[in-house]
Order: C-alpha cells, then structure tokens, then sequence
C-alpha cells in the first residue's frame, strides 16, 4: 500500500471519529433549540405592569386586594388603544357586544376597559350622562327582587353596606337622560372572573381597580354613548331589570333613548 492510501485511510478514520465526538453536541443544540421555540411559543403570563394595575390598594376605605388576573384575557385588561371616533374625548362609550367600555382620549386614541354585560346591561341603548358617582356604594334590593328571591335578598331588604362582597363593587355611576334614571349602572363587581363574559344580572360591570380608574376620571356631566347592536332584552314575566337603583331612589320604568 502507497504512503498516499495510508495517509488517505487515515484522513477518513480521523474524520469518522471527529463525526462521532460532534454528533452529541449539534443534537443538545438541535433540541436546545427546540426547547426554546415551544417556551417562547408559550403565553408569558401578565406583564409585571399588568399586574401592577391590577394589585392591592391597602388605602381604599376598604383594604382591596389584588385581582387574581392569570386567566383572564389580555384583550380585556386595561390598555390603551387606537379609537377613531366622531365622540368628544372625554365621552365614554360602552360597547355591550365586544364587552368593551371606552374613554375617548385626544388623537385617535383611547382607554379601554374589559366588562362583564348583565342581563340590564343589554336592556338599553342610547345617550345618557352620569348624573352621579358613588365610591363604595350601598345595595337595596327592588320589592320585586326579593319576591324573586327572598331566601338571598330578603336579609339585605334595608340595604347591604358597602365593602368587597358588595355587587356594586367599590365605585358606581349613575346614568340619566335629563332628570330621568334610565336605571343604568357602570359599578364594580365582587366576581372578577365574570369580566368579558355575559352575565345573569346587573348590568356593566368591571374589575373594581378598573372602576375606580375610570371614576377618577370622569366628571358628573360626562356623555355615555352605550351601543348594543342586539335587540334590546326585555324582562321574563316576573322578571325587573332594575337591581341596582340609586340609593333613596324609587325605581322607575327604562327610558327608552
């Protein structure tokens, strides 16, 4: 054999054990790799400013604690938004089917709010102004709910107190069409997990850090447009619509706007 075929024999021998010292490692960097898609393909989770909005608020009347977020949809947490629309800044609009609520901001923009739609909620449609703002609103059932359901609202006949388990949550607003309830709320909810969603009773409801965000800023006076692209829900027989009626108010019959 030539001094050439060795040295070739050789080569190739070398290049085999080389190839069998790399194989490990480009598969540890293939599944490495791998790895690395799927976790970045997983959700992340809440952003730290996420959670930040939606934590503690020890210095409320009544010590709020953090909304548990992880499950809910990001869509509907709090943010701004591009929002052309022909409405003032300032005004707020309430988009019953997208479970969105709106403050129009300057420039196109705007801050939207996730909310859960009740069975009032989607019983109007029109212009309407907030004729007053409640924190940490008390709750009286109608002569109507207790029938209703006597075993849960009779015991809260003279009022429940405001606090946490409160089903207007820690702010309320109040809206009127001139002088007239149209018997429409925007209030906070004790059940944060029904944000998003359609709910049996009450009508717009949202997470108690985001109502209290949206009470700060928004005057009395302030336009609400409610939008609802459905027929309007009207009440089963026996059924009222007017749960969460103003403290010392007597409820009166849906203005039709």
């Amino acid at each position: 054999m030539s001094f050439d075929s060795i040295a070739g024999a050789l080569r190739h021998r070398l290049f085999k054990c080389m190839m069998v010292l790399l194989l490990p490692l480009s598969l540890a960097a293939c599944v490495g790799a791998r790895q690395q898609a799927l976790e970045a393909a997983r959700p992340a989770g809440p952003s730290a400013a996420a959670l930040a909005m939606y934590g503690e608020m020890p210095d409320e009347k009544f010590p709020l604690p953090e909304t548990d977020i992880a499950e809910v949809d990001p869509r509907f947490l709090r943010q701004e938004v591009a929002y052309p629309t022909s409405e003032r800044p300032g005004t707020i609009v309430v988009d019953t089917n997208k479970r969105y609520l709106y403050l129009v901001r300057e420039n196109g923009r705007a801050i939207r709010y996730g909310i859960g739609v009740g069975k009032q909620g989607m019983s109007w449609r029109g212009r309407a102004t907030v004729a007053r703002k409640a924190a940490w609103p008390r709750w009286t059932p109608t002569p109507a709910m207790i029938a209703r359901d006597p075993a849960k609202n009779r015991p809260w006949a003279g009022g429940m107190d405001a606090g946490l388990e409160n089903p207007l949550g820690a702010r309320a607003l109040y809206l009127y069409q001139g002088d007239r309830d149209t018997l429409y709320r925007i209030h906070g909810t004790s059940e944060p997990w029904t944000i998003g969603k359609a709910v049996s009773s009450g009508c717009i409801r949202m997470f108690n850090q985001d109502i209290i965000d949206l009470h700060s800023r928004v005057p009395t006076g302030t336009t609400v447009v409610v939008l609802n692209r459905t027929p309007l829900l009207k009440p089963e027989p026996g059924e009222n619509f007017d749960e969460f009626v103003s403290e010392g108010v007597e409820p009166a019959e849906p203005f039709e706007g």
